[in-house]
């Protein structure tokens, strides 16, 4: 259900002009419709209340299926002038929640500074009371919790893959207009598309993973895993990898998948010789198709998979390789 009204903002001190009245609100910025990675847990977060910026944004409010969304059209729009036409309409809310996607962690610290509020960022979970907000922030690489009491109004971002998102709805969307005043303010100038192989694991839509059967008993796990990501590269995808090749130093803890690692939810997501431990699975989300490269046809992997390769995974990403034309 679309209903209408208009939200007007000039300026911090407009105190006549609307403002949304919730004590807590999620705030996603859509581009052409498509919304970002974490939208749909930072809506939850805020009980299913968002405010949609961007492009597309009607769109990307519909696909949310959050229970009440606002949607402004703020195409073109410099953020720090953004920022400041928000205070009038976002005064009242206590609890801001910005996913940590990219435009998220960037828009978050000038929404904060032009609110006059702390800014609490990385965090797993914001629960908001009578006489404050409790926020747990997610430091150490994952490895530790933090949980920080706010006795005053907090913006938050928070990680995807940290919570459930709410069941889809047809909510009410209402449109909302901006005044956003021109000035000294940063200017874009290209949106460029991120390196498949150097993007962040939780926006991926396409993912390809190394477990220890792949690297096992050879020596040359760097080479294996460089092979892996160059491959990975030329099918659209970014790498990641379980525990196992984390702890043992090949790989980064951010790309670590599971949930001691990160989150994703990906459209594909291929795996080479991951056995599928819990801990993995648990932080896989729910792509849309799974494929499982592995000796063990019973494995879990391979039981979840849309498709299942019983086969060795090196030598399958070898063959790979040499018909995608991508070996050194």
């Amino acid at each position: 259900m679309t209903t209408h009204g208009r939200v007007v903002g000039s300026s911090p001190g407009d105190h006549g002009s609307l403002a949304i009245e919730v004590s807590r609100l999620a705030v996603v910025i859509a581009r052409n419709g498509q919304l970002p990675v974490g939208a749909a847990e930072a809506a939850a977060e805020a009980g299913g209340r968002v405010l949609v910026l961007g492009s597309g944004t009607t769109t990307a409010a519909t696909e949310l299926g959050a229970p009440r969304a606002w949607v402004c059209e703020t195409v073109g729009a410099a953020p720090a002038g953004l920022s400041l036409a928000l205070v009038p309409l976002l005064r009242d809310v206590r609890l801001l929640v910005l996913p940590a996607s990219a435009d998220g962690r960037d828009f978050a610290p000038r929404l904060a500074a032009a609110l006059d509020r702390p800014l609490l960022a990385v965090a797993t979970r914001a629960e908001l009371d009578d006489e404050g907000v409790t926020v747990v922030l997610s430091r150490l690489e994952s490895r530790l919790d933090v949980e920080v009491r706010s006795l005053e109004p907090v913006v938050v971002t928070l990680l995807p893959g940290c919570r459930s998102p709410l069941p889809a709805s047809s909510g009410e969307v209402v449109p909302v207009e901006l005044d956003v005043a021109p000035g000294v303010d940063a200017e874009r100038l290209e949106v460029i598309e991120p390196d498949p192989a150097r993007m962040d694991l939780a926006e991926a839509t396409r993912v390809v993973g190394a477990g220890a059967g792949l690297v096992a008993q050879h020596g040359d796990e760097k080479d294996v895993l460089d092979l892996l990501t160059r491959v990975a590269a030329r099918l659209g995808a970014t790498t990641g990898a379980t525990r196992v090749l984390s702890d043992a130093g090949w790989v980064g803890h951010e790309r670590q998948i599971g949930t001691t690692g990160v989150g994703i939810d990906p459209e594909l997501y291929v795996a080479f010789g991951v056995a599928g431990a819990s801990q993995h699975t648990g932080g896989l989300g729910a792509p849309r198709h799974v494929v499982s490269v592995n000796t063990d046809p019973s494995c879990p992997m391979t039981a979840m998979a849309d498709l299942g390769l019983v086969t060795d995974a090196r030598a399958l990403l070898e063959e790979l390789a040499d018909r995608l034309g991508v070996r050194s």
